[in-house]
């Protein structure tokens, strides 16, 4: 089932949704969209075959709202998503597509965050729930009618929720919906588990299947970077000293983001600007005519505001921010290599976006290889290549022109020729650090690129199955706590069933979570020792497989 073309005012959907549509800068439905609107505004159920990054959010977003009366201060529509993350994502999504639509109100729901006012802003009417299913069904153990006005649920990531051991709390949500509700589900993969899902609980489902192709420009040399949300400044300006650019673009997500950045440039003396949604339209014009013509060389952008912007001189795309979807981050380095020219796109990765990372490399169908930020060494001789190229020039005739002042300047000061040019080069490099130890200290630091709790190679015979449970624990890295549940393999759990659970009702970054050891009758964790008895706390009503996790710290005594 096909849409013609026309743009999203194709749909007839509610003219408030295609203005915030609109304001969003997207003016052509992606694949997804053109075959699932239709599908989810004619009420039928719905599974969706599609990666991330391909405009699915939207895909369901927005006919979904279109169905919403806010006139009903009452759940009207479910959103469940495999993890805290990607609940933030789907939510903020709804708001922005909901800015004009007054008294619609959107929550999330997940772990990690106080259960009341998440169940209060449930209770307030708020038509739009997206939840995590672990949290969801502790809030339907306060309340079992909680759910009981929903008319529209959406499984995102179905088979994510599978792998992470939700199959037991969906079940439980189902029952908890009215049996007449719309259900739509996205996978990107249809193993047979999902599709006993739908043979139970979808009726006469509508199939839709995308695939995704390589969007991205072999000619744009694409790198990643670890780096610590709070060092980002640091890390850019780290970068900049070593990079050969001609003009650059900076992609943040918030207006104020490119105002902070813009600054910090130009302090240390870049020509850079800001452009956002709240500059004026001629404002706008003359920052990209100045980066045209060499006036700017860096512009800090959002993803509205650089829409469509075509400049052939820049040469390198910064991602600062990890984009929201891959869909975003194909656009933003598209930005470079223009007119088969080569360009340079670099991305920056905190801890906790690895796995969107991962996302785009499999969207995409291109590795994003990481590269390791400059050292002391590298900066040291970026700048004294940037101040002998700003000398060599002077050189020439510099002696004929300037040489007696020189000669009445030593003796009015008392000192060497040599002493004279190195308190110059001091003032003309504006106390810059031009030593390995100074450099050393400026450079921001770097979070380890190997994900932690890999397990390191066995040594000798691996015990038999018999000596699993005697066998003694590994010797615990510096500042972990080691933590055991009775849940083990004859429970029928996995690692990543408990990976999947404290990551998502702890709150927890991937690397904070050490190595996982799953034994016949118990399983041991290892947790981040700073702050622990408060994330047991957390933990407290957490189930796995349908079991309470029960999680204490093990003494080892």
């Amino acid at each position: 089932m096909t849409q013609e073309t026309g743009g999203f005012a194709a749909f007839n959907l509610n003219p408030n949704i295609l203005a915030a549509v609109a304001a969003t800068g997207y003016e052509e439905p992606s694949a997804i969209q053109q075959q699932s609107i239709p599908i989810i505004m004619a009420g039928q159920d719905m599974i969706g075959q599609a990666q991330t990054g391909t405009g699915k959010t939207a895909a369901f977003a927005l006919p979904i709202l279109h169905c919403i009366d806010p006139a009903k201060r009452e759940p009207q529509a479910l959103i469940l998503a495999p993890t805290r993350e990607l609940a933030l994502q789907v939510a903020t999504a709804f708001e922005t597509y909901a800015k004009q639509m007054p008294g619609v109100t959107v929550v999330a729901v997940y772990g990690g965050a106080p259960m009341g006012p998440q169940l209060k802003a449930i209770r307030n009417g708020a038509q739009i729930v997206v939840a995590t299913p672990g949290r969801l069904c502790d809030h339907l153990r306060r309340d079992e009618k909680v759910l009981s006005t929903v008319n529209h649920l959406v499984l995102d990531e179905a088979d994510e929720m599978l792998k992470l051991g939700f199959m037991d709390d969906l079940e439980v949500i189902f029952k908890a919906l009215p049996p007449t509700r719309q259900t739509v589900l996205f996978s990107a993969t249809l193993p047979q588990s999902i599709r006993a899902i739908a043979e139970r609980h979808l009726r006469d489902p509508q199939h839709v299947k995308i695939q995704t192709k390589t969007q991205t420009v072999t000619a744009i040399e694409q790198a990643h970077l670890l780096v610590h949300a709070d060092q980002k400044t640091s890390a850019v300006l780290s970068l900049l000293e070593v990079e050969d650019f001609d003009a650059l673009i900076m992609f943040v997500r918030t207006k104020q983001a490119t105002l902070d950045l813009a600054s910090a440039l130009e302090a240390k003396g870049y020509k850079a600007a800001a452009l956002n949604g709240d500059i004026a339209q001629n404002q706008r014009e003359r920052v990209i005519d100045s980066l045209k013509d060499g006036r700017l060389d860096i512009v800090v952008a959002t993803d509205v505001a650089a829409r469509g912007l075509d400049v052939p001189r820049i040469t390198h795309v910064f991602n600062v921010d990890m984009p929201y979807d891959p869909e975003s981050y194909v656009h933003r380095i598209g930005r470079t290599g223009r007119a088969g020219r080569e360009g340079r796109a670099l991305l920056l990765v905190t801890p906790r976006e690895r796995r969107m990372l991962q996302v785009i490399e499999r969207v995409t169908g291109q590795k994003v290889a990481e590269v390791r930020l400059p050292d002391a060494q590298a900066v040291l001789d970026a700048r004294i290549k940037k101040l002998t190229n700003s000398l060599s020039p002077l050189v020439a005739d510099a002696e004929s022109t300037h040489g007696d002042l020189l000669d009445r300047l030593t003796a009015d000061i008392g000192c060497t020729p040599r002493a004279l040019a190195a308190a110059l080069l001091r003032k003309a490099t504006n106390g810059q650090a031009l030593t390995l130890a100074a450099i050393e200290k400026e450079r921001p630091l770097v979070p380890n690129s190997a994900p932690r709790g890999d397990r390191p190679e066995r040594s000798g015979d691996r015990p038999d199955r018999g000596d699993r449970e005697r066998r003694a624990p590994v010797p615990l890295a510096e500042g972990r706590a080691r933590c055991r549940t009775a849940l083990g393999a004859r429970d029928g759990i996995a690692a990543k069933n408990l990976l999947g659970a404290i990551l998502n009702e702890g709150g927890l970054a991937r690397e904070a979570i050490g190595r996982i050891q799953v034994r016949d009758s118990f399983s041991l964790v290892e947790l981040p020792e700073d702050g622990l008895e408060k994330l047991l706390a957390k933990l407290k009503d957490t189930r796995v497989a349908g079991k309470q996790l029960k999680l204490r710290r093990y003494r080892e005594d």
